[in-house]
């Protein structure tokens, strides 16, 4: 089998969310009429179209084939030089395969989204909120952080103040905001402010939020006191100006034979009260199975079948198995409740929990560790109500759990909403964590990691946007 094949160009360029045409020419240079099936390999393969996908030649005949790259506007359109080939596989000796290479050079684009979680905060000498900065763009992002306000009311202390984000990453700011001045007596005021998030060469891209200043003291109190000071002040001018002179005959008696009218002093001062012991924390109960039965009272309990059902398998079941037969590793399972399905078996390790293109949201996830002293977590979900296309934390702290002990967050309710990401450390935010989601409509992000000592102390995983959510979770330790 003999052929010979040009692509015209070699080299093509193309922006990220348009498209470009490169021309495959192939001419049969045997002497049998021959058909030859293409595919496109290499990583820009599921951005492109092959058309016609089958091609019959006569010996001598020269035949074109059109390669059309459309990569997306997303992270996932990496900016540079990408090689890709076609497999040119011939019908009547299907051994003699032919893979002409080319390049295609995919252009740069930036795209920055930033949120306040949340945006607004309380309190009366200082706020922590945090600014989540989401690098949608196909480079890695460098930018700093500044804060500011009208009439200088606040001080902003930023950590870090400079982020460098690779694409389709995410990284969080915490701020803390100090009013300049301390409200001692009166009500809340409210001091909106923005932070400015800045790269070279382009407008900055600000998040505009709210910081509440409490009063120390309610105004009520304020007047109170200076009523009592008046009414106290008042008292104590009339009493130096109108006080009774008054004498004790018995006194003066006493006085003149040596008696003292004082009562004797007390031996010793009581002790203080012993120090209240603090009750011992109880780990959080683990989930029950729906074999488990939920209440009820008094002896008897379910029918012998009931009771024969297996103990629900929890992520703390499989993790409590993996440190009994090794006792000085890591070790991270997890399960995650699917919209439609319930709960999936428990996992560990690297494993996919969840399912991966039958677009089932996740609702909740349970975690447990071994090795890690302990694992805490929050879940952000979609908010219904957003105004800015974004989900949030919808007011929920962080949940802990020990080594050995279930964590869940999320929420298994029917009307929970669905999770659109998770804030996740171990051995709070002193040892590694590493975690890859499978959002819909996006895929498997990348694998990220925190560094104790380096960053936040946590990782962040999933998406901000409220229209998308995850399928499926891995988790390392």
């Amino acid at each position: 089998m003999s052929l010979w094949t040009s692509l015209e160009p070699a080299s093509a360029t193309v922006d990220p969310g348009g498209s470009t045409t490169v021309r495959l020419r192939l001419r049969n240079t045997g002497d049998v009429v021959d058909e030859y099936r293409f595919e496109a390999v290499g990583d820009v393969a599921p951005w492109t179209v092959v058309e016609p996908q089958t091609l019959r030649l006569y010996p001598g005949t020269t035949g074109t084939v059109e390669l059309t790259f459309a990569p997306p506007r997303t992270p996932d359109a990496t900016a540079g030089p990408n090689p890709y080939a076609v497999r040119i596989t011939p019908t009547e000796h299907p051994e003699a395969v032919t893979v002409p290479e080319g390049n295609l050079t995919i252009t740069p684009f930036t795209e920055v989204r930033a949120e306040l979680v949340p945006p607004t905060v309380k309190g009366r000498f200082r706020g922590r909120p945090k600014l989540a900065v989401d690098n949608l763009g196909n480079t890695r992002l460098t930018a700093s952080v500044s804060g500011s306000d009208n009439g200088d009311q606040l001080l902003y202390d930023l950590h870090p103040s400079n982020v460098q984000i690779e694409p389709g990453r995410a990284a969080f700011v915490k701020a803390t905001l100090k009013p300049r001045q301390i409200i001692w007596f009166g009500s809340k005021e409210e001091r909106p402010y923005k932070f400015a998030v800045q790269r070279s060469g382009v407008a900055p891209l600000d998040v505009e939020g709210t910081y509440v200043q409490r009063g120390f003291l309610p105004r009520w109190l304020a007047t109170f006191l200076g009523v009592f000071m008046a009414l106290a002040i008042t008292f104590v001018m009339l009493w130096i100006a109108y006080k009774p002179q008054v004498r004790s005959e018995a006194k003066e008696r006493l006085d003149e034979a040596g008696v003292s009218t004082l009562a004797p002093s007390a031996s010793a001062t009581p002790p203080p009260p012993p120090t209240p012991t603090a009750p011992a924390s109880t780990p959080p109960p683990a989930a029950q199975s729906p074999a488990a039965g939920g209440g009820g009272g008094g002896g008897g309990g379910g029918s012998e079948e009931e009771k024969k059902k297996a103990p629900e398998k929890t992520a703390a079941t499989a993790v409590q198995a993996l440190a009994a037969d090794d006792p000085g590793g890591r070790h991270i399972c997890y399960r995650v409740f699917v919209t439609g399905k319930g709960w999936t078996d428990a996992v560990c390790d690297g494993e996919t929990a969840g399912t991966v293109g039958e677009n089932k949201a996740l609702k909740a996830i349970n975690v447990a560790v071994s090795g890690a002293k302990r694992t805490g977590s929050a879940a952000f979900v979609h908010d219904p109500g957003s105004t800015n296309g974004k989900g949030d934390y919808n007011g929920k702290p962080w949940s802990f759990a020990p080594d050995g002990i279930d964590n869940y967050f999320g929420s298994t309710k029917a009307d929970a909403p669905n999770m659109l990401g998770f804030t996740i450390n171990v051995d709070d935010g002193g040892g590694s964590v590493c975690q890859t989601t499978h959002v819909r409509n996006e895929g498997w992000h990348g694998m990220g990691c925190d560094k104790p000592g380096e960053g936040e102390g946590y990782i962040f995983g999933g998406t901000l946007s409220n229209d998308l959510w995850l399928e499926a979770v891995k988790f390392t330790v």
